[in-house]
């Protein structure tokens, strides 16, 4: 790649793409709707790649070989997830045509009492993300599945997809399995387990608010009558073969996962093994896939090729259950497939042009104090997770950014790797056009929009994050080693550090400054 010293344009001019975009997908949403996703939010931007790489071109001088680089080098860094997008989609049809899916709908309507349906769903996608570490596997799973039990439970869509991006970015934000738990830690030259302990801090009392406000809501629904329940069983148990033979498929899952198997496999395997059981348990349901024009055992394999990558609708002699049995394969992922490659040359052209850096310059002005050290960078994690579309880049974007600004400042690296997750990992979903939002709406047919309201634990830990640094509880302070220290020359009491001239006993600083170095008098 060749190297160019790029001239950073002013805060001013870097905000016009954002707001070009901002723009478009506000008329883009409010003309097309639930339908914005099939076309218009791409073109939208696209159009605010091209006005960004305008003005790169002719204000920056920056050249376009430097901001297709950039765009290929985003695409290439995501290229993995797309991959688990479409295995996903596969997932999503095999696991309901085969029965898994509504095996555990009609066991779990049954076991789970509908007063605490929100929390225990909560609960019990964070001990499933835990143990995972991956949200995205634990929605396109266990979270499509409680979808179904909570709709015959009589909830509304988006108070159970927030219970769900809840509990599963609960587990992948503390999980040590995660991928984005190591990335912050890495990145900021965290101990892993030290970053986990710290984060709890901020993560114990969000989870713990989150399941306060889902358990509350419990008791003011009005659950489903227990006549409507029993003809959403019925409806099930006459459409498909339900057996406690399928619960095969999520075991083996979970034991591959336990066994750090990587996740393609995973996905693949779980996938694969649901598609055998569809062929043992629901053979008549792959035939009416096929439809009447096929015959015989063509007619099978073709129910069970369409069962993974295309469109399929059952009927089941109810409506609301004909809508959450329907799936739509791997074909059902190209269109957020292609929305993540829009994202991608979005956040490209902005990196590349240096609009990144200019404007997240403007939230070093409120770095004076803890409290907005720590609200810059929450601010600059959100920030970035608009503009780049993907929680990697904003981790890594924003742990670089602020790394040697923690270290000038003698905060503790751990404190950035926390603050980093508390504003980039779980606001990631919250987000239309991010990669996360953009996944979670599409594998549990909710949009972004109608889920984000009810994402309590998302919603409160960048919150907590600036709460807690206003408190100053467990935020040390400390100089890089090397510092030496020095008897103060207006009061032989106390001792000043040689490089910085601050007070190191910690009379004259807060209390919790009190050793940064051992007095050398």
């Amino acid at each position: 790649m060749e190297n160019q010293t790029v001239k950073l344009p002013s805060p001013i001019i870097s905000l016009v793409p954002i707001l070009v975009l901002v723009s478009l997908l506000f008329v883009t949403i409010r003309t097309f709707g639930s339908d914005a996703l099939n076309g218009g939010s791409q073109i939208s931007l696209l159009a605010t790649t091209a006005v960004c790489s305008l003005i790169a071109m002719s204000v920056s001088k920056v050249r376009w070989k430097t901001i297709e680089t950039a765009i290929v080098n985003n695409i290439t860094g995501v290229a993995s997830a797309l991959l688990i997008l479409l295995i996903i989609g596969s997932i999503s049809g095999s696991w309901m045509i085969s029965g898994v899916v509504p095996t555990l709908i009609y066991y779990g309507t049954k076991l789970i009492h509908p007063t605490f349906f929100l929390v225990s769903t909560c609960v019990i996608c964070a001990i499933v993300s835990v143990m995972t570490g991956s949200s995205w596997t634990t929605i396109a799973t266990i979270g499509i599945a409680l979808l179904g039990i909570g709709r015959a439970q009589g909830y509304d869509e988006g108070w159970i997809a927030g219970a769900i991006i809840s509990g599963a970015y609960f587990g992948d934000k503390i999980s040590p399995l995660s991928d984005t738990t190591v990335l912050a830690s890495s990145i900021t030259d965290t101990p892993l387990f030290t970053h986990i302990r710290y984060m709890m801090i901020t993560t114990i009392p969000s989870m713990t608010i989150t399941l306060v406000l889902f358990t509350i809501t419990g008791f003011f629904h009005t659950a489903s009558s227990g006549d409507q329940m029993a003809q959403f069983s019925q409806s099930l148990e006459e459409s498909f073969t339900i057996t406690p033979w399928l619960f095969i498929v999520p075991v083996v899952t979970g034991i591959l996962i336990a066994k750090k198997v990587p996740p393609l496999i995973t996905l693949f395997i779980s996938s694969v093994l649901a598609g055998v059981f569809a062929l043992i348990f629901q053979p008549d349901i792959l035939l009416e896939i096929a439809g009447d024009n096929a015959e015989g055992s063509n007619a099978m394999f073709k129910g069970f090729m369409t069962m993974f990558y295309g469109s399929t609708q059952i009927e089941t002699g109810n409506a609301e259950l004909n809508d959450l049995v329907s799936t739509r394969g791997m074909s059902g992922m190209l269109g957020t497939i292609w929305l993540i490659i829009c994202a991608m040359c979005f956040g490209g052209a902005m990196a590349a042009s240096g609009m990144l850096q200019s404007i997240t310059s403007l939230f070093l002005r409120f770095m004076k104090r803890t409290v907005g050290t720590v609200g810059s960078t929450v601010a600059s994690g959100l920030f970035f997770n608009i503009c780049t579309a993907d929680q990697y880049m904003s981790i890594i974007l924003t742990g670089n950014m602020f790394k040697d600004i923690y270290k000038q400042k003698g905060y503790e690296s751990r404190l950035l790797s926390r603050t980093t997750e508390d504003a980039v990992t779980v606001t990631s979903p919250l987000i239309p056009w991010n990669t996360c939002g953009m996944t979670q709406a599409t594998i549990l047919g909710v949009a972004t929009l109608s889920y984000l309201p009810y994402c309590f634990f998302n919603l409160i830990s960048p919150l907590m994050s600036i709460f807690i640094a206003s408190t100053g509880y467990k935020i040390k302070r400390i100089h890089e080693t090397g510092h030496k220290s020095i008897p103060d020359e207006k009061n032989s009491n106390h001792t000043t550090c040689q490089s910085c001239n601050r007070y190191c006993c910690g009379c004259t600083i807060r209390p919790v400054f009190t050793g940064w170095h051992r007095p050398v008098l």
